[in-house]
């Protein structure tokens, strides 16, 4: 049986913001220029992470759930499985983070390949 890999402080904080709807901390746990993908909808950047967050995420009073982490061939890189909860999109999947440090560099979500 293989251990979860432990949770990256970037995605504890991305979930611990959304669930105490706290946008400024949520925003500050990207990089500068921060690529946000989701479904093909790109933001970029922490105005593009916040455009994102009002239309989606903490603007619709979101709410994160993680239910599973995976490893890849990156090291900088997880597959995090969440379930989401609010007043917009309701279900579980998987969000690919790529992290520069204690940041979020890269945010991808779609089904993983």
């Amino acid at each position: 049986m293989s251990e979860s890999p432990p949770v990256p402080v970037a995605l504890r904080t991305f979930i611990d913001a959304t669930n105490v709807g706290d946008s400024d901390a949520f925003v500050a746990v990207f990089t500068e220029d921060a690529i946000l993908d989701d479904w093909g909808r790109v933001f970029r950047g922490q105005d593009g992470v916040a455009a994102w967050n009002r239309t989606d995420n903490i603007g619709v009073r979101s709410r994160f759930e993680l239910v599973g982490l995976e490893r890849t061939d990156d090291p900088h890189r997880v597959v995090a499985t969440l379930k989401v909860t609010g007043g917009g999109y309701n279900g579980t999947g998987p969000m690919t983070f790529e992290f520069r440090g204690d940041r979020i560099a890269r945010l991808v979500i779609a089904p993983t390949a």
